[in-house]
């Protein structure tokens, strides 16, 4: 038998952990799943994402357990190269998720958070006037350049981001790394984002899907993290196993960049958030019927 509890304990969580081909239950106040090895507790309270890969089945007791703890259940393809569903976040607050909406909905304040995206990721002042589509010139050479760098410093040949989402196996190794990297940077960004209260749909750069803001926040480590690492593993000589290893590799490498501690942080800075990490009375009482909304000429000091 397997045993988890060594597993770390958003902020003091550890990252994520990916199951296929097994049966998952409520064992105690925690979970274990069931394979062909026999069973393993997995410590959920400590876990930030689990990631159900094809074969797995999951108990009503143990999706319960994972909500109760703030852990977000996300179904995915093989290799979490592919997104099903997930599950609510931590919080039954909407403030945030209004906020960021009314941000959104206006071209200035949209435009606004954007540029403090690419100057967090350029880590430099952005010119006033400067438009989005030179910003995104600007955008596409950093990461080339990243590839390039990553690709200098580990040996590993690029020969530039291609895959074909019908013929997953078709593409090199060290692309097959990169996506498998980003799949699990989007895990625990959309983690994260529900966590906090923010909705994935609602994008400032990244629109019209609903993960367009976890692509907007993942994009922020992209250099920093997915990217070395997948350079990291080809190198290391992993080629049979490049979706596994990557995946791992991530995990170390997620712990060693404190980014759960840090996206949360990142994120409430973007969106001009001063609320920190109260918290919120539904989520004292996430029974509590909501308040009803009143048109501010309608408020009685407005009202003649």
């Amino acid at each position: 038998m397997k045993d988890l509890h060594e597993l770390p304990k958003f902020r003091d969580k550890l990252s994520y952990l990916y199951i296929e081909h097994a049966r998952i239950d409520r064992h105690e106040n925690a979970i274990a799943f069931h394979d062909i090895e026999g069973m393993t507790p997995v410590p959920v309270a400590g876990l930030a994402v689990l990631m159900m890969g094809p074969g797995t089945s999951v108990t009503h007791a143990a999706v319960r357990i994972l909500a109760v703890n703030n852990c977000l259940a996300i179904w995915c393809g093989e290799e979490n190269v592919r997104f099903y569903a997930a599950g609510m976040g931590g919080t039954r607050g909407a403030a945030r998720l209004l906020k960021q909406a009314q941000l959104a909905a206006v071209d200035e304040t949209r435009l606004a958070v954007a540029k403090r995206m690419y100057t967090m990721r350029f880590d430099e002042l952005i010119p006033e006037g400067t438009t989005i589509e030179t910003l995104r010139g600007m955008e596409g050479a950093r990461v080339r350049r990243a590839y390039a760098e990553a690709s200098e410093a580990s040996g590993v040949p690029w020969h530039g981001r291609s895959y074909d989402r019908g013929d997953w196996r078709a593409a090199d190794p060290v692309n097959r790394a990169l996506s498998a990297a980003n799949s699990c940077l989007y895990g625990i960004c959309h983690a994260a984002l529900l966590s906090a209260g923010y909705s994935p749909a609602i994008g400032f750069i990244h629109t019209g899907k609903q993960l367009s803001f976890v692509y907007d926040v993942a994009d922020l480590y992209k250099t920093e993290i997915s990217i070395p690492v997948a350079f990291a593993v080809i190198a290391d000589g992993h080629e049979d196993e490049v979706e596994r290893t990557a995946r791992m590799a991530c995990r170390d490498a997620f712990r060693r960049a404190r980014l759960l501690k840090r996206i949360i942080t990142d994120i409430t800075a973007l969106m001009g958030d001063t609320n920190g990490d109260d918290l919120c009375v539904y989520d004292d009482d996430e029974a509590l019927p909501a308040d009803l909304w009143t048109p501010s000429s309608e408020e009685p000091d407005t009202v003649m």
